[in-house]
């Protein structure tokens, strides 16, 4: 692997208003000497843009830090970006996220995330036209819904994953086959990240831990599926934060395998917290800590207002991250307690909503 410095660097962030692109982007400012930060976001309405508005006002505080409103589908744009700031380090993590959401509106997916992630792959490439330095590294959101329905557990990123359940999950899994592709053809170091389940502070509203707190707060039933018969590797923000750091300062190299082979700067990695919780025993955290910041009464009865239905479409029993990778190559894993990110979310949500 090849060190990747940090300092001294234009960063370009996409989907910067995001939940974790917004945390990253703080990040960065805070902890990097001598940095720009290029964050770009089109704002889309799919989720309460007064959220992502919150979070962009949150990061104008950091001189680092330039915004540039606009799509990752518009190649005009991106090439515009590209040029102007010319980005040493590419994170992208705009994309239309959601498993449910993408099939009553598969467009969104196929323009973000596929049409989107070309136009950066392409930009990349001719970063190094003219014999410039060009991207250093292209460290990119991939997403744990790529698994599937693998009954085999934990995920590992050995194991195959050629059988989505869902348009955004076979999205992610061809973003990850281009940029191996680009990473093969064009040399082109990339890092994808599988995500698991993120949660914390300023998260999205179509999750369900943030879901479930909005029904909760207005008194309505919350809809529990497979009956509450479901595990998932929640992993808190900061968690993920912290992998996507060291993982950025880290790239792949060429290297020949065990049959000779010349295998391209292209890694993939699990980022999960290793250990899944059932979803029951998590709505029963979330209440008591929601209690606890006053966003709920004392008696709040959970029993009343909740609502047991069967698996919906799209989804998966149970997700789970095997980060043997991720330890042995960059010494982490997340391990942040989920009462304690739940605590966090609390306190955060009942600030935000309960002024």
């Amino acid at each position: 692997m090849r060190t990747v410095k940090l300092e001294n660097r234009n960063i370009l962030v996409t989907g910067a208003a995001g939940f974790i692109g917004a945390e990253l982007v703080k990040r960065l400012c805070q902890e990097a000497e001598n940095i720009i930060v290029v964050g770009i976001d089109n704002l889309n309405d799919y989720y309460d843009v007064s959220l992502k508005e919150y979070r962009l006002k949150e990061l104008k505080k950091y001189r680092q830090f330039i915004f540039r409103k606009g799509t990752i589908a518009d190649k005009q744009f991106v090439a515009e970006i590209f040029k102007e700031y010319k980005p040493h380090i590419v994170v992208n993590l705009a994309a239309q996220a959601g498993v449910r959401y993408s099939i009553v509106n598969p467009d969104t997916y196929i323009e973000s995330n596929l049409i989107g992630f070309y136009n950066i792959l392409e930009a990349c490439r001719h970063s190094y036209d003219n014999n410039r330095s060009g991207v250093e590294h292209l460290v990119y959101a991939s997403s744990s819904s790529i698994y599937g329905s693998n009954e085999k557990v934990p995920y590992s990123t050995d194991d195959k994953s050629d059988n989505p359940v869902s348009l955004y999950a076979a999205t992610k899994k061809a973003d990850e086959l281009l940029a191996h592709a680009y990473a093969k053809l064009f040399n082109i170091p990339c890092t994808g990240l599988r995500f698991f389940t993120v949660y914390g502070p300023a998260g999205r509203p179509d999750m369900a831990y943030f879901g479930f707190a909005d029904k909760m707060r207005k008194g309505e039933q919350i809809q529990i599926f497979n009956y509450g018969d479901c595990k998932r590797d929640f992993t808190y923000i900061e968690d993920i934060i912290e992998g996507v750091v060291r993982v950025i300062q880290k790239a792949p190299e060429k290297a020949i395998n065990t049959a000779g082979l010349l295998l391209p700067p292209n890694a993939i990695y699990n980022i999960g917290n290793s250990h899944p919780e059932n979803l029951l025993d998590f709505v029963n955290i979330l209440q008591e800590e929601l209690i606890k910041v006053r966003v709920l009464p004392e008696d709040y009865n959970f029993e009343a207002h909740s609502e047991f239905l069967p698996m919906q479409q799209g989804d998966v029993k149970v997700t789970y991250a095997d980060t043997t990778a991720l330890e042995r190559d960059y010494g982490f894993k997340p391990s942040t307690p989920l009462r304690e990110g739940l605590r966090k979310f609390a306190e955060w949500y009942a600030n935000f909503y309960m002024k």
